[in-house]
């Protein structure tokens, strides 16, 4: 029988996420100013609730269920949403919507003018920040300091920057597919000879560092081939690796989202494309699913709502163009 929020004392939520962190009633109960045997019979009432002893004493010590365990981390956000609701204070509330988004670069470039003008058409006072897609940014949108991401997942089997890694509290929709090309300078010898994976791995190359990692899947995918990249130059973001790729006389190629054409058309000319010379089978692995990201709390938020359909609107109307 499901039970009614309303029957439960909140108080004991806050009382078993620090039985969880300190695995002790009698330093949960200093933590909370209370005596040890008001601790025990909040947990006793736990215990009622969740139909679970939750922790169990061994010799060992204090020790959390499976099912108290499970609960560690939706506390967390539970409380954690909690402390925001509280500390708000009418003098503290802006004028306007707020859009707080972080954004893979360059798509930022490409799409941010045409995003923005939809916005301030729909909301006219509102205020929009918009930082970098970094390794900490799925933390902030986890905390709530940003409402929405866009970025590429990658699809290698192997990968931690999959769809299939990303917690369960966040929800996320696939805008379109692209796969990896390689880019280099209009004039670079490579363009002279046979395109293979001779070619492609014969000169040196220039990689990004991705949400701490400084390789990606496409070094997973040519280490099952027996084969290596020559790294020679780690950068910080895709503009930086296709600047420096289009320097004049430049032999080191990069690789990068197929949709930085765009990009390119404008900031790089003289970058030409060509396909990574793998197989399809090989070729499949490397798919980057490139994703709008949010939190479960903000599923049914009429902002976000509005924002995630302008993006998919934004996209479907470039590819009819």
């Amino acid at each position: 029988m499901k039970k009614s929020l309303a029957r439960l004392d909140l108080n004991l939520l806050f009382t078993l996420q620090l039985l969880l962190k300190e695995l002790s009633v009698s330093k949960t109960a200093k933590k909370l100013n209370v005596t040890p045997s008001s601790v025990s019979k909040s947990l006793n009432k736990l215990r009622d609730w969740f139909d679970d002893p939750l922790f169990i004493k061994t010799p060992q010590g204090f020790f959390p269920t499976l099912l108290a365990r499970s609960l560690e981390s939706e506390l967390s956000v539970w409380l954690q949403m909690g402390s925001q609701i509280i500390a708000k204070r009418s003098d503290e509330i802006p004028k306007g919507v707020h859009f707080n988004l972080a954004m893979e670069s360059p798509f930022l470039l490409v799409k941010f003018n045409e995003l923005t003008n939809h916005i301030y058409q729909k909301y006219p006072d509102a205020k929009v920040k918009v930082s970098n897609w970094d390794y900490d940014s799925l933390e902030s949108i986890i905390c709530g300091e940003a409402d929405i991401a866009f970025t590429g997942r990658e699809s290698h089997p192997r990968s931690k920057e999959s769809l299939d890694s990303l917690p369960y509290f966040i929800d996320f929709e696939v805008l379109f597919s692209d796969l990896p090309v390689v880019y280099l300078h209009k004039n670079h010898p490579a363009l002279q000879e046979e395109w293979s994976i001779d070619t492609f791995l014969k000169y040196p190359h220039i990689n990004i560092i991705w949400e701490k990692s400084d390789t990606c899947a496409l070094d997973e995918v040519i280490a099952d081939l027996g084969l290596t990249r020559n790294i020679a130059l780690t950068m910080a973001s895709f503009e930086q690796s296709l600047f420096m790729a289009a320097q004049p006389g430049q032999e080191m190629i990069t690789t990068a989202p197929q949709y930085c054409q765009h990009y390119n058309h404008h900031m790089h000319p003289d970058l030409v494309n060509l396909p990574i010379p793998l197989d399809k089978e090989f070729q499949e692995k490397l798919i980057i699913p490139f994703t709008m990201i949010w939190h479960k709390r903000n599923s049914h938020n009429p902002k976000i709502k509005w924002l995630k359909q302008t993006i998919k609107d934004l996209y479907c109307l470039e590819n009819s163009r």
